[in-house]
């Protein structure tokens, strides 16, 4: 096993700061329910030294577990980041302990950096008075296209 899938493994099995934040300042979101990658962060910010830095930061996933792990990374990664110095990480800065991700799995780290962006106000929808559709509501929500994800009622199960 190479590094980056032990690594990975690890982030995995415990990864940090999942879940949806109620006190959050900013919620982004990234992904397609189209592909099945989705990815929502919650920011919340505290003033430090006159700078709005991140004091806390958490998400939920619908992706691989590399998406996981690397948000797990980042969620650790944000905190105490102003938010001039979280606007500039780039996906590899976001993977942290994780190092560079394998060709394959660059899309994880884009969807982080994407649903951070947009938590941080650079793409529409980032206010949490909002009210943006939860991840699970955007994957059974009806696409365009042929494919449709229908959630089971518990009798059907």
């Amino acid at each position: 096993m190479d590094d980056f899938e032990d690594k990975a493994r690890q982030a995995m099995a415990n990864p940090r700061n999942v879940g949806e934040m109620e006190d959050a300042d900013a919620v982004g979101t990234a992904g397609s329910a189209d592909c099945g990658d989705m990815l929502r962060m919650w920011l919340k910010f505290t003033e430090k030294d006159g700078r709005k830095v991140i004091d806390r930061a958490s998400f939920q996933s619908f992706g691989c577990q590399t998406a996981i792990a690397v948000a797990s990374m980042a969620t650790e990664l944000l905190k105490g980041k102003s938010v001039e110095d979280a606007r500039n990480l780039s996906p590899d800065d976001l993977t942290g302990d994780l190092g560079p991700l394998p060709p394959m799995k660059i899309h994880c780290g884009e969807l982080v950096e994407g649903a951070l962006h947009n938590a941080l106000g650079e793409t529409a929808g980032n206010a949490v008075a909002d009210p943006a559709p939860t991840l699970a509501q955007s994957l059974s929500a009806r696409t365009t296209g042929t494919i449709r994800i229908v959630p089971l009622d518990e009798e059907e199960k």
